[in-house]
């Protein structure tokens, strides 16, 4: 049994490395308009293999959750589905029912042995960093896999990921009469280190949506799919925005495996294992940068570098509008007309002009976030501007720090005053 679950371990931990190297390849090509370093067959076949990795047999899991909450499955479970619904990099869930209990939970579980495998493989992840760094991709890699190192050490705690989920589900429940998405409820009594109870929520993967749609006979071009599928990134906009400019406090991993579409296009947003505690400098410095992309200001732009500590070295005369083009590709979802992917690489590239020589380690879960978010637009058919949409909510932190003056802060005041929605504009 030892050996099965050590391989399953050695597997899934592929598989998260995987995940984490094509976020990063992702990332760069998007940013310096490569594509060829990430092939869209190759991110499709991954997604879907990271969404699938290999489950932990039957009595590893029972051997860890008796383990982890000192009694047997038959004490605490009415009745616990043998088979899992899912099994990710880390962990995988089991629907079950509690004693006494009408509703069905998720019973997440830790892959036995996986951790200490993991972390020798991301150091060997930041050695290539390094390497890649040195070729003509002129970005701070090394410190982004740093980031990384720390994030998936986190992920690891179930303990942590309970309490993070519910404070992003008070923060979301408290600031609008509807939260924008569903998070689920953590079982107090019921959660450890490796082992987390939750409610179950009754949802279909967003990588379905379109065979469901066309399962119910909804045309998938017609405008009540085009209804739902705006709805959906508005209210994904709308808990990323808040979160990141009003908390800081924010799920750091929207990618497809951890979205659910519920009844009434409702989302639910899953797996809190990565999230990110900005401190007030940078969420304030990142809402600067947000008014700089939403207005198209240059000079802001190249403030809110200086502030967040984003080092650059220039390579062209127009310094002020390249490093606002940059960012628009760093930091925003809005692709130009027409275009699906970033313009391959060419001397004509901002990152050829700019190089990023030092690049903040914890503004890499935003810039995951952004491009991620980015993705889910593309693969929605919707083109739009996170900037844009997040406008009025950056406005509003920096309003709160006190860091809007003069003839604007009165026009911003009214403006915050009437702010009672989310105007979409695609």
């Amino acid at each position: 049994m030892f050996k099965n679950n050590m391989q399953c371990g050695k597997d899934s931990m592929s598989l998260l490395l995987i995940r984490f190297m094509l976020c990063v390849l992702t990332l760069v090509a998007q940013i310096i308009g490569k594509p060829d370093l990430a092939p869209a067959a190759w991110v499709k076949k991954l997604v879907t293999l990271c969404d699938q990795a290999p489950a932990t047999p039957f009595d590893g899991v029972q051997h860890v959750l008796e383990k982890e909450l000192g009694q047997s499955i038959s004490e605490i479970f009415e009745k616990f589905d043998v088979n899992p619904l899912g099994s990710a990099s880390i962990a995988q869930v089991h629907r079950a029912r509690l004693k006494g209990n009408k509703n069905d939970v998720v019973v997440k579980v830790q892959h036995p042995g996986i951790q200490e495998l993991m972390m020798t493989d991301i150091r060997n992840l930041q050695a290539f960093a390094l390497y890649m760094q040195k070729t003509d991709i002129k970005f701070d890699l090394y410190s982004v896999t740093k980031e990384m190192e720390t994030q998936i050490g986190y992920e690891f705690d179930f303990l942590r990921e309970a309490n993070a989920m519910e404070r992003i589900h008070h923060f979301l429940y408290e600031n609008n009469r509807k939260s924008p998405v569903l998070v689920p409820r953590v079982v107090r009594d019921l959660a450890s280190r490796r082992v987390l109870v939750m409610e179950y929520i009754d949802g279909i993967p967003i990588l379905k949506l379109g065979d469901e749609m066309a399962k119910r006979g909804i045309n998938p071009g017609g405008k009540m799919a085009a209804a739902a599928k705006q709805n959906i990134l508005k209210s994904l906009t709308l808990a990323y925005g808040q979160m990141i400019l009003k908390s800081g406090f924010f799920h750091a991993d929207p990618h497809p495996g951890n979205i659910l579409i519920c009844k009434g296009s409702e989302v639910a947003l899953l797996d809190y294992g990565q999230v990110k505690d900005l401190p007030d400098q940078l969420r304030l410095g990142y809402a600067n940068l947000v008014l700089a992309i939403a207005d198209n200001d240059p000079v802001k732009a190249m403030e809110s570098y200086r502030e967040l500590g984003i080092g650059t070295v220039s390579n062209c005369g127009n310094e002020q509008q390249e490093l606002l083009r940059l960012a628009q590709t760093m930091f925003d979802t809005k692709l130009p007309p027409g275009v699906v992917m970033l313009q391959p690489f060419s001397e004509d590239s901002s990152i050829k002009k700019i190089a990023v020589e030092s690049f903040p380690e914890e503004l890499f879960s935003i810039l995951r976030t952004v491009h991620l978010l980015r993705g889910l637009s593309v693969g929605l058919g919707i083109n739009f501007s996170c900037a844009e949409q997040w406008r009025p909510i950056a406005e509003e932190a920096l309003y709160n720090a006190g860091r809007l003056k003069g003839a604007n802060r009165k026009s911003r005041v009214r403006k915050l005053s009437s702010f009672r929605r989310f105007t979409w504009r695609n």
